[in-house]
């Protein structure tokens, strides 16, 4: 928790030069950001040991889930001033995460069992970011808005997937898509 503490000291105190997180949600930090990352935590395949998070901004769910104890955590942020945040952060809350200042499309893939994504794009746009990833066994674990549905229908016009669709415990309108066995294509089927 002291670490926790810490990091949302630091992205407030960032918060007045880098533009971290909409200025309107501060005042709900721990609901809004924290606790809506955490959640993630139980829903990581078992043994989870190397996890990739897209398009990172000011870390969220990424190096929350770093800090509550995923042993090895890629953040892809390609904002210099972002970036520079995440090292910051990670090196003050000793969190185990490596800050990849560059394009999603410019990281060339890697093994991981866990692939997370925050209000980075929709649907259609963040699995074809995320396929490479994906593509190699891993799940997605991406947190969506009340728009999930509809992001869902378009995204079936390319990917089959197995989806499953989990209720968000920090916001009525959220869900967290789980996906997994993603391929270009269609067919997809609903879990």
């Amino acid at each position: 928790m002291a670490r926790l503490e810490l990091y949302a000291g630091l992205l407030e105190k960032w918060q007045k030069a880098v533009n971290l997180v909409a200025a309107s949600t501060l005042p709900e930090l721990w609901q809004r950001h924290m606790l809506d990352s955490a959640q993630l935590w139980p829903l990581l395949p078992p043994g989870t040991r190397r996890l990739v998070d897209l398009g990172s901004g000011a870390g969220f769910p990424g190096l929350v889930l770093a800090i509550l104890g995923v042993p090895e955590v890629h953040l892809v942020e390609s904002d210099q001033k972002k970036a520079a945040f995440l090292r910051e952060a990670a090196r003050l809350t000793a969190a185990p995460a490596t800050i990849h200042n560059q394009r999603i499309e410019a990281v060339a893939p890697f093994a991981v069992e866990a692939v997370t994504a925050r209000a980075l794009a929709p649907l259609p746009r963040l699995l074809a970011l995320a396929a490479p990833f994906l593509a190699q066994g891993a799940i997605g674990l991406f947190l969506k808005g009340e728009s999930a549905a509809e992001e869902l229908t378009e995204a079936r016009r390319q990917w089959t997937m197995t989806v499953t669709a989990e209720p968000s415990r920090t916001s009525p309108q959220g869900v967290i898509l789980r996906v997994e066995s993603l391929r270009y294509g269609r067919d997809s089927e609903l879990a």
